[in-house]
């Protein structure tokens, strides 16, 4: 089993859904980086479940503990470890269908792959849970890319086929941190909050589309053929629990384009080499290319749900029915949304590391 990403900026995360914690361990972080525990806190308050009725009751605090790595508000160069610890974890739900896996769920293939050891309650390390060790080491990176300019911003583009119209990059800005649903189309954000009431009172979910953008990255990153910014980048985001596609620039498009129409011819600007579009999303044979980093994710629509599902007893092997219980967002695409953010930045700061952008001592 794999739990750590990076090569020079390494994050290993840890816990389970109900176990007594989860959180990460980054290793590689210079040292001298101003960090408080209000910087780390801003960004897991945004990953917490809101008051609106499709997020989930469980009310964790979340509140982060740095156990390890900082010093009189710096960092010290040493493994920082950071953790939340869980607190309203009800697990009474999973052992009545411990033998009955979730249809969309890793129980039946985590129970085939370790042999029926592993933790069930609540997915155990399968679950949406996990991600509180990726804001925890997404906080911590995003902080040193912010001393080289470097900005990641992600912003909901669609739920359950609901599309939001394209914003500039000045509405995006302005408009998701006021969104309950972190999209730049408050008029599509009323129709998907309207959609997603819907489901969750038919007792089902529905899934959608985060789109992630890098501002400011310098070109030359990359480390062809086998460790491109694409591959590692969707390496990371694939780990992000009921992620099921990531696409860069023009994605999918791009295989309905002429070579004339999907090419992004270069300009001068300002004593730079810019593309007058950016179908490649910033990447160009898995090097940055100096243009904005553009990343859409996909994530299938929460598993646990209330109407009844086919499945099947692996105890008595026999065919059965479940109707999942417990506390489950209608939609998780919201809260995903700083998730995308602090993947991508774990990636990128693991690359400028590689390139030698950032000293071993911050000054």
């Amino acid at each position: 089993m794999s739990n750590s990403i990076g090569g020079l900026f390494t994050v290993t995360t840890f816990g389970e859904s109900h176990g007594r914690c989860v959180g990460a361990v980054i290793d590689g972080c210079p040292a001298g980086l101003p960090l408080t525990l209000e910087d780390v806190q801003k960004e897991m308050d945004r990953r917490r479940p809101g008051t609106q009725a499709f997020s989930t009751t469980r009310a964790e605090e979340d509140k982060v503990e740095i156990l390890s790595g900082t010093f009189n508000g710096h960092t010290t160069g040493t493994p920082i470890t950071m953790l939340v610890w869980n607190r309203d974890a009800d697990s009474s739900a999973y052992e009545r269908m411990k033998d009955t896996p979730r249809p969309g769920h890793a129980d039946l293939t985590a129970r085939l792959r370790y042999g029926g050891f592993n933790d069930y309650r609540g997915g155990g390390q399968f679950t949406g849970r996990i991600t509180a060790s990726f804001v925890m080491a997404g906080a911590v990176a995003k902080k040193l890319l912010n001393t080289l300019g470097i900005e990641i911003i992600a912003h909901t583009i669609a739920i359950g086929g609901l599309k939001a119209e394209a914003r500039s990059l000045a509405e995006i800005k302005e408009n998701v941190p006021r969104s309950p649903l972190y999209c730049a189309d408050v008029a599509a954000t009323a129709r998907m909050m309207q959609l997603i009431e819907k489901v969750r009172n038919e007792g089902d979910s529905v899934g959608g589309v985060v789109e992630g953008i890098a501002l400011n990255v310098p070109a030359g990153l990359g480390e062809p053929v086998m460790d491109t910014v694409e591959g590692e980048l969707a390496k990371a985001l694939f780990a992000i629990p009921a992620v099921k596609g990531v696409e860069f620039g023009a994605g999918f498009g791009v295989a309905e384009k002429k070579g004339s129409e999907n090419n992004d011819a270069y300009a001068t600007q300002n004593g730079k080499i810019v593309t007058l579009t950016n179908n490649s999303g910033g990447i160009l044979g898995g090097i940055t290319s100096g243009m904005p980093i553009v990343a859409r994710v996909a994530f299938k629509p929460t598993p646990s749900i209330s109407k009844e599902q086919k499945t099947v007893n692996s105890k008595e092997m026999s065919d059965t029915t479940l109707t999942v219980k417990g506390r489950h967002d209608a939609c998780i695409v919201p809260r995903a949304v700083v998730v995308v953010e602090c993947m991508m930045a774990i990636v990128l700061c693991d690359f400028v590391r590689m390139a030698g952008i950032l000293p071993e001592v911050m000054k």
